[in-house]
C-alpha cells in the first residue's frame, strides 16, 4: 500500500481534492480519512495490488514504459516516465529489457512511479539473462522498494548466448512458482499469446501452458500485442473453456512509425489485417500523419474491446508521452 500524508480537520475536503489530482482514481473515497482532529495529519490509502484493481468492474487502462538502454538516455527516459505518469493511468509497468540488459533501472523506475507520482507500478522480471541468484536479488529490491506487483516472464532468448544455463529458470512457470515460494506477498502476472506462442507446437499446447502458469500462482495475464480484435475474442473463448478464469488484460501497441510494423511482427508473430496495412501504405512516409493514424487505429481497437465487455487494456507506449496522451484523451469520457 502507498499512503500520502495530508492535513486533517477543516482542510480534509481540499486535501482530498489535491490527492485526487495526485493519485488519480487509485485514491479511495473520503471515508479513507481517519483521525480528523485539528492539526493532525491523516493518511489516504492508494491501492497498489493490480489484482485488486482488476476485480473492479470499472474499465482500467494501464501503460507500459521501458528503462533506458544506456546511461546517457536516463534523463530523457525519466522525463518521459514523468509525463506518462502525469496522465494517471490505473497502473504502469516497467520492462526488464531485452535479455535483462536494462534490469538495473527497472526497480528504480517502478519505485519512482509509485512513490513519487502516486501511480501503482509493476516491475517485469525475466528468466533470460538472470541467474536464480539474480532473480532473488531483484525480488529483494522490489520488496525493499515497496513494489507489490511483478510480471513473470521467460523473456526473449538471445541469439548469441546459451539458454538455459544450469542456474537459470527455463520457463516462466518455474519463475512464477519460485516467486510464490520466496515472496508470496507479491501479486504475480504473466504473459499470454492470442495468436499462440511462436515456439508452441500448437495453440492447444500453448493454452495448457497458460493453465500451468495460472495454477502456479499467476493472478492475471496480459496479452502480447495484437491488431485484429477477432483473434483476441476467439482466444478469450479458448482460455475460459480451458478453465483459465483470471482477469485478462488486452495488450495494445499503437504503431506510429512505418518501421515499427516489421519489427513488431518479428517480435510477436502478430497478424496484420489488410485494413491496417492500407493505413501504413498510405500514411507511412509522413511521420505526423502516421502517428495520428496509428493512435486512431489503436483507439478504435480499444473502443471495440470495451464495447464487447473487455474491461482491462494495457498500452505499450514505447516511452512516447504524446502517444500515451493521445490514447487517454481519445478515451477521456469512456474510461472515466
Amino acid at each position: 500500500m502507498l499512503y500520502f500524508e495530508v492535513p486533517a480537520g477543516d482542510e480534509v475536503g481540499t486535501s482530498f481534492d489535491f490527492l485526487q489530482e495526485t493519485a488519480g482514481e487509485q485514491c479511495k473515497n473520503r471515508s479513507a480519512f481517519w483521525g480528523l482532529s485539528t492539526l493532525q495529519y491523516t493518511k489516504v490509502e492508494v491501492l497498489m495490488k493490480i489484482s485488486e484493481l482488476l476485480h473492479d468492474d470499472k474499465v482500467s487502462l494501464s501503460l507500459e514504459v521501458f528503462p533506458p538502454k544506456t546511461t546517457t538516455a536516463i534523463e530523457s527516459v525519466t522525463r518521459s516516465v514523468k509525463e506518462i505518469a502525469a496522465l494517471k493511468p490505473d497502473f504502469m509497468s516497467v520492462t526488464y529489457g531485452a535479455g535483462g540488459g536494462t534490469s538495473e533501472h527497472t526497480v528504480r523506475i517502478a519505485k519512482d512511479i509509485k512513490a513519487t507520482y502516486g501511480v501503482p507500478s509493476m516491475a517485469h522480471l525475466t528468466c533470460v539473462s538472470s541467474t536464480k541468484e539474480t532473480v532473488d536479488g531483484q525480488l529483494r529490491l522490489m520488496q525493499d522498494a515497496g513494489i507489490e506487483n511483478v510480471l513473470a516472464l521467460r523473456g526473449d532468448i538471445p541469439t548469441d548466448g546459451d539458454f538455459p544455463l544450469p542456474n537459470q529458470f527455463h520457463y516462466a512457470v518455474e519463475l512464477v512458482r519460485h516467486i510464490k515460494e520466496v515472496a508470496p506477498e507479491l501479486c504475480i502476472g504473466g504473459a499470454c499469446y492470442p495468436e499462440g506462442h511462436p515456439e508452441a507446437v500448437s495453440k492447444a499446447e500453448d493454452i495448457r501452458h497458460m493453465k500451468e502458469k495460472v495454477d502456479a500462482g499467476c493472478e492475471f495475464l496480459t496479452t502480447q500485442m495484437f491488431f485484429d480484435n477477432s483473434i483476441f475474442y476467439n482466444y478469450m473463448y479458448r482460455l475460459r473453456e480451458a478453465g483459465i478464469l483470471v482477469p485478462i488484460i488486452a495488450g495494445i501497441m499503437p504503431i506510429t512509425r512505418k518501421n515499427q510494423v516489421e519489427r513488431s511482427i518479428q517480435l510477436s508473430g502478430s497478424c496484420v489485417p489488410a485494413r491496417f496495412k492500407s493505413i501504413v501504405d498510405w500514411f507511412g512516409d509522413d511521420p505526423a500523419k502516421m502517428k495520428q493514424a496509428g493512435i486512431a487505429y489503436a483507439t478504435d481497437q480499444i473502443i471495440d474491446l470495451i464495447a464487447n465487455g473487455i474491461s482491462h487494456i494495457h498500452v505499450y507506449t514505447m516511452n512516447d508521452p504524446e502517444v500515451a496522451a493521445g490514447i487517454m484523451n481519445n478515451l477521456s469520457e469512456i474510461i472515466k
